[in-house]
């Protein structure tokens, strides 16, 4: 029986992800693996160690290596939940709108914060995918085992739970990072809103004086205000009221809260 399954760990700060396929028989097991040492069967060669019933059969030893497979995949969602915390406070200013000196928070400033949630939102679909090909070597395992040995089809019965519960906190996990995605994104675009709308009303505003100016600015022989005395105040008067006009009205409409 070839079993493909794709591993998901932790290297340093970087997150590897690799095919590996098991050839699994009755009597041997063996590994199509990157290299001779792989760093995440050492934790089952020390399960083994620890309970040296499972080398007694192959079905042992993929019990074992299936199952430091599913804990190395369980360490890469906790790197992935500490990566959002990490970023909590940085994610709460943006949908407050306001860093921490009262500063309002812009497109450009939430960029690092943006890229590293997705770079969590991948490590989390790659963690996904990889319990789902855990679980299908799991269950074609159990179904090798049947009732020849009672003690270990009960590990990989548990170990099946395990590898649905890792897939179950991922899951959680994914569904945090798109929430938190949305409440940045949605917050972003309130802002922009709120600087488009800041921009309408400057333009509402001096838009009647700029029509009067452009009245003023024509070249016409005949203009009686030129030689009036008070020509000048009057017509900054009608200027002044035309801007005030706009103001007033976008005002008691609510347009400026």
């Amino acid at each position: 029986m070839y079993l493909p399954v794709v591993a998901t760990y932790r290297q340093g700060e970087r997150i590897a992800r690799e095919t590996l396929v098991f050839a699994l028989s009755p009597d041997r097991v063996a590994t199509l693996q990157p290299t001779r040492h792989y760093p995440i069967f050492d934790k089952a060669i020390a399960r083994m160690r620890r309970t040296p019933r499972l080398v007694q059969s192959s079905y042992g030893v993929m019990y074992a290596l299936v199952y430091a497979l599913n804990e190395a995949a369980e360490r890469v969602i906790h790197h992935a939940s500490d990566l959002l915390e990490e970023m909590s406070d940085q994610i709460e200013e943006a949908t407050l709108g306001y860093d921490r000196r009262g500063r309002e928070i812009g497109v450009t400033d939430m960029q690092g914060t943006i890229s590293r949630m997705n770079r969590a939102e991948e490590i989390v679909s790659s963690t996904q995918e990889s319990q789902l090909s855990l679980a299908r070597a799991a269950r074609h395992l159990r179904s090798e085992i049947a009732d020849t040995d009672p003690v270990l089809a009960g590990l990989v019965e548990t170990l099946i739970a395990d590898i649905d519960g890792v897939k179950e906190h991922a899951s959680f996990e994914h569904d945090k990072v798109r929430y938190l995605q949305q409440a940045i994104m949605t917050s972003l675009d309130v802002k922009q809103n709120q600087i488009v709308k800041v921009f309408t009303i400057i333009t509402a505003v001096f838009l009647p004086p700029t029509l009067i100016t452009s009245f003023y600015g024509m070249n016409f022989t005949r203009m009686p205000e030129l030689e009036w005395e008070l020509g000048f105040p009057w017509i900054v008067l009608v200027t002044l009221v035309a801007a005030v006009i706009p103001l007033v009205y976008i005002k008691r409409r609510g347009w400026l809260r």
